[in-house]
């Protein structure tokens, strides 16, 4: 059923049909399917509405369902992008990950989880020309984004960037964590780059911010018996689900991680877990996302070049007002890797001036990150 004239045209993201729940009640509510997305959904038990209700201009991504019912929809003015078989991901799909959904078979070994798998396959393609194989990898990311974006409408975000390298059991690692569960107790919804070391620890700070402060500790000890996830992936990987089993139901997170860094398996804690093939993607809209603001830890070659940027659209305001920008440890950011004196440079005279901060403690950057929110 077309909108009439009084009613105002359905947004995009309003015509998306990303769950079988969804379905059946847009069936219900509109009696018509015309012109809507159904985004990889199991339509096999509903035959009798896709042969009786109105498709003309719909389009179904990747949605198993009986033969003739595709066949009467695509002769009906529907477009049917069937499932791609054997496939270690779907490129339609219509949510974020979970850490569960990536870790599934983890008894097995990390190897037989559909995350190692889907890197394992991102290895056999990447390199060989196939255009197929590309644009399945094209179409996924920008499902990931779709549904990251529905995912963060109104959430004040605030990015934690940092090196894989941080081992758990460090005081390092212990301060991230605490940075994630402060943030999170002050209302931000944390983001990460997705994987282990800074990244995870402030994914479990977040996890950690409805429990007393005494879970946190506990946690650490936990999980320091697994410094890194080297060697073993699985046991990295196990100990942090010792963790999630013993405080099940904590903090929401996000984690942004990709397949292009093989060697770096997402962290368990994040609740939400957008993955992606394409690195500069994946970079480039964790921090555009990080509306209100990226704490910048102490890291490497990555952590440098994503604070340029991340400085880039704020010197050129390009996405807008600049965000507030924090790097933690003054050592690191002046004399070692001295970023700090060339973002001030930057920013000298320009909008971007009253929202960057260096801190030289860890336990500094909350309150700096406040007060450049202001």
């Amino acid at each position: 059923m077309h909108p009439t004239p009084a009613q105002p045209p359905r947004a995009a993201h309003d015509r998306e049909i990303e769950s079988l729940a969804e379905f059946d009640q847009v069936v219900a509510e509109h009696g018509s399917l015309a012109r809507f997305r159904v985004q990889a959904i199991d339509l096999t038990g509903r035959t009798k509405a896709l042969l009786t209700l109105d498709t003309t201009g719909a389009v179904f991504l990747g949605c198993p369902m009986e033969p003739e019912a595709a066949a009467h929809i695509g002769a009906s003015g529907a477009l049917v992008f069937p499932p791609v078989p054997g496939l270690p991901f779907d490129p339609y799909r219509g949510f974020a990950y979970t850490s569960d959904e990536l870790f599934e078979s983890l008894d097995a070994g990390y190897e037989a989880t559909p995350d190692a798998r889907a890197y394992a396959w991102f290895q056999r393609t990447r390199s060989d020309g196939d255009v197929f194989a590309s644009m399945l990898r094209a179409i996924h990311d920008d499902a990931v984004s779709d549904a990251l974006d529905e995912l963060l409408v109104g959430a004040r975000v605030v990015g934690v960037m940092g090196g894989h390298a941080m081992a758990r059991g460090t005081v390092e690692y212990a301060g991230a964590a605490r940075l994630g569960r402060e943030l999170a107790r002050a209302g931000f919804t944390v983001a990460t780059g997705g994987g282990p070391g800074a990244m995870e620890a402030a994914n479990l700070g977040a996890y950690a911010a409805p429990y007393a402060d005494g879970m946190l500790e506990d946690a650490l000890r936990i999980l320091a018996k697994a410094p890194s996830f080297r060697p073993s992936v699985t046991d990295w990987a196990r100990a942090a689900f010792e963790v999630r089993e013993r405080w099940p139901g904590g903090g929401e997170s996000v984690g942004i991680p990709t397949w292009f860094y093989g060697h770096e398996p997402p962290n368990a804690f994040a609740a939400h877990i957008a993955k992606y093939f394409a690195n500069a993607i994946r970079e480039d809209g964790l921090l555009a996302r990080s509306t209100a603001g990226v704490v910048f830890l102490p890291g490497a070659a990555g952590t440098v070049q994503e604070i340029f940027d991340n400085a880039t659209p704020n010197y050129y305001e390009s996405r807008g007002e600049p965000t507030p920008m924090v790097l933690v440890d003054e050592e690191r950011w002046t004399r070692e890797l001295p970023a700090w004196p060339l973002l001030r440079s930057l920013a000298g005279g320009r909008s971007m001036e009253s929202r960057i901060a260096l801190v030289d403690r860890i336990e500094q950057a909350p309150e700096a990150l406040k007060r450049l929110c202001d």
